[in-house]
Order: structure tokens, then C-alpha cells, then sequence
């Protein structure tokens, strides 16, 4: 396993390490969006998607960072859901509710699709999400390891909206830190449960995300429904 690990690690970090020469400076990195999100000009219904991207500097070498962006029934703009660690430093809350744009990349890091929600039923996840989200119980705290962080919060709000069945990238550290019950949950998809000592250690089963165990917060896993392994640093490996 330590040898899975660090070949998993190094690819990224040499492929993120090579990406990242362009974008040197978060001052001037991208943050424009991606064009995946639906024009909410042509598109009048109900839309959720939780985004996943490459984090900011070396945190980008194992991990990424999540967020939900909703857009209600005719709405003519997208609102973004995210925690952001330096509001902490300022004495803000870390929840981010913004109206940036929904599908923008992550200071020059495209953002990946993790789940993807439309038309009849949405508005009222849309309502929920936005409770679970100024509910929060870490407003006010933000670790990059083991958490809380903003996967910590992604993983809140997909355990607060289960008919979002998310499915969470291995690479999302910080999801495992559980939020409400100290050792014992749902798993973020709500299609299982998981035991976690504060993110640092446990082992989770669903459906939707198959198996996975969590060792110091890194993620190895498989997934038999889509036929995947789940690896530290590199992610999903499709097979």
C-alpha cells in the first residue's frame, strides 16, 4: 500500500507540478468559467451541480476542492456554496455564499462534474441545501488536514440532501470528517454508512461509492458499480 501510495502521488504531483507553471501567482490565476454550467438564459429549469477541482498550490498535488452551485427555476444566476479557508483568518465565517461564477475555475484548475441535478424536484433540494448550508457546525473552524475543510462542507451538505447521491472523489480529503456524529454516519451518497476517527482512520460502504477505507485521510477504494479503483493523489482509475 505505501507503494501504491507514492506512485499515485508522484504522477500527480509531476502532471499538477507541470500544469501549474502558467499559474504561478493566485493573484492572476484564472478564476472565468469553464462553459459547463447551463447558460441560466436558455435553460429555465432547476439546476445543481457540485464541482470538483485541483486545490491551489501544493494542496493540488493529492487533493481538490469541492463546491455546490444552484440555480432555481428561472432564475437568471447561479449561487455558489463553498467554504474558503482564509475567511477564517479575517473572522469570517469559512461558508461561502457567492454568486462567482458556477463552473469557475478553481485559480486556473478546471473544474470537474461530481453530480449533476435538473428540472421537477429540484427547487426543493435547492431550499434544503441552502438550510445545510447556514447550519454549518464549522463555520468558524478550517483545517486543511484532516479537516474541517471544504470537502468537510460538501460531504455536510450531501448528507443533509441525500437525493443528491454524491459520490465524492477520493481525492477529496477532508470529506471523511464527519460532521454531527464524532464516529459514525451516512455516507455522503446517503446509499451506506461509514465509521471515521476524525477523518484520520475508517472505512466506508455504499452503493454508491462501493468501499473505501481512510488511512491519515487519504482515500484507497473500489468502486464495483463503475468498475473503478480509488487511489490517493491520482483518484478514480477506470478499469
Amino acid at each position: 500500500m505505501p507503494v501504491i501510495l507514492a506512485l499515485a502521488v508522484g504522477m500527480v504531483a509531476a502532471l499538477w507540478i507541470k500544469s501549474s507553471f502558467a499559474h504561478s501567482d493566485w493573484q492572476t490565476a484564472s478564476r472565468e468559467s469553464a462553459g459547463i454550467a447551463p447558460d441560466p438564459s436558455q435553460t429555465k429549469e432547476a439546476v445543481v451541480q457540485v464541482y470538483a477541482a485541483r486545490a491551489w498550490s501544493w494542496r493540488g498535488y493529492i487533493g481538490v476542492h469541492t463546491w455546490v452551485s444552484v440555480k432555481p427555476t428561472d432564475a437568471s444566476q447561479y449561487t455558489v456554496y463553498e467554504v474558503i479557508g482564509w475567511r477564517a483568518r479575517r473572522g469570517l465565517s469559512v461558508v461561502s455564499v457567492s454568486n462567482r461564477p458556477p463552473d469557475g475555475r478553481w485559480f486556473g484548475a478546471m473544474p470537474k462534474v461530481v453530480a449533476d441535478m435538473r428540472g421537477d424536484g429540484v427547487d426543493d433540494i435547492i431550499r434544503r441545501i441552502d438550510v445545510a448550508a447556514r447550519s454549518y457546525p464549522f463555520a468558524d473552524e478550517y483545517r486543511i488536514w484532516p479537516g474541517p475543510n471544504s470537502n468537510t462542507f460538501t460531504a455536510h451538505l450531501a448528507r443533509a440532501v441525500p437525493e443528491m447521491k454524491i459520490d465524492l472523489p477520493p481525492t477529496a480529503i477532508g470529506k471523511d470528517y464527519l460532521t454531527g456524529h464524532p464516529l459514525f454516519a451516512a455516507t455522503p451518497s446517503g446509499t451506506g454508512y461509514q465509521l471515521s476517527l476524525f477523518g484520520l482512520l475508517g472505512v466506508l460502504a455504499g452503493s454508491e461509492e462501493g468501499l473505501e477505507v481512510n488511512i491519515l485521510g487519504l482515500t484507497f477504494g473500489i468502486d464495483p458499480g463503475d468498475l473503478a479503483l480509488k487511489l490517493p493523489g491520482f483518484g478514480r482509475l477506470e478499469l
